[in-house]
């Protein structure tokens, strides 16, 4: 069977995942389908590009990835599809992909649509993963277009003494996730002593192994399951103490 992961705004509250899931089987019934997330922010393609990035290289060759947030917007209503590292991927053409992989996309085919409404959507789409699935040659699954739609998330600023980052994501434990991976940090601090500062707090001169080297309630860092930095209360919420929000810097002042 065919592994078909879904990533969407629609929640779980009405009927609109069951009704694209019925889409799909109805084109090609021998599908695995597996939700990822569809409590994506309303209209967030950063926050659906993050959830993409941090776990699609999990599942196996071969899988088609849907992405399906903030379609209608913007006057656009295409959807592109790509293939990358031996994945597929079926997204609007909005900058979800390009923020999802920090780089240009350079070969993407436009689905055709034959009418521009939601279910036309969802059909051109379902055609596209049976087209995928059956295993037809990928540059017929649409029309090649160079115009692909970029975006450009927040980078990390390098200076002389120290290292400043944002925060890209405040998870379900209120967890705060920087935009500074463990190769950045290893490569800037070279082994030299550190003090991570955020907000009025003391500053955190260690990294952690996990959240319970430090007593309960206290501060914390350590890299995360997606090797990002990650500022964390032990049994606790960061965020919502200490009022961080997306885009706050953190700064990693150097010795």
């Amino acid at each position: 069977m065919r592994i078909v992961t879904l990533i969407s705004d629609f929640g779980l509250k009405d009927h609109y995942v069951g009704l694209f899931k019925g889409v799909l089987l109805s084109q090609y019934s021998m599908l695995n389908i597996v939700d990822i997330n569809h409590h994506i922010h309303n209209f967030d393609i950063v926050h659906t590009a993050f959830v993409l990035k941090n776990c699609y290289y999990e599942f196996p060759k071969g899988t088609i990835h849907i992405i399906n947030v903030k379609t209608f917007h913007e006057g656009n209503n295409h959807f592109i599809a790509i293939r990358r590292n031996d994945h597929f991927f079926i997204a609007p053409n909005n900058g979800i992909l390009s923020l999802a992989f920090d780089e240009e996309v350079n070969e993407a085919y436009q689905l055709d649509l034959e009418e521009k409404s939601i279910m036309g959507i969802k059909h051109s789409i379902a055609r596209a993963v049976a087209h995928i699935a059956n295993e037809k040659p990928f540059k017929e699954i649409g029309t090649l277009i160079q115009d692909v739609e970029k975006r450009i998330s927040l980078q990390p600023v390098v200076s002389h003494g120290q290292l400043r980052g944002n925060i890209i994501h405040i998870d379900n434990f209120g967890n705060a996730i920087l935009n500074i991976d463990r190769l950045l940090f290893n490569q800037v601090c070279g082994g030299r002593e550190f003090s991570i500062f955020f907000k009025r707090t003391e500053p955190i001169k260690i990294i952690s192994q996990q959240y319970s080297d430090v007593p309960i309630g206290e501060a914390l860092c350590l890299f995360n399951s997606s090797n990002h930095l990650e500022i964390a209360l032990n049994m606790d919420n960061v965020a919502e103490k200490h009022g961080l929000k997306l885009d706050d810097a953190v700064i990693i002042k150097l010795e």
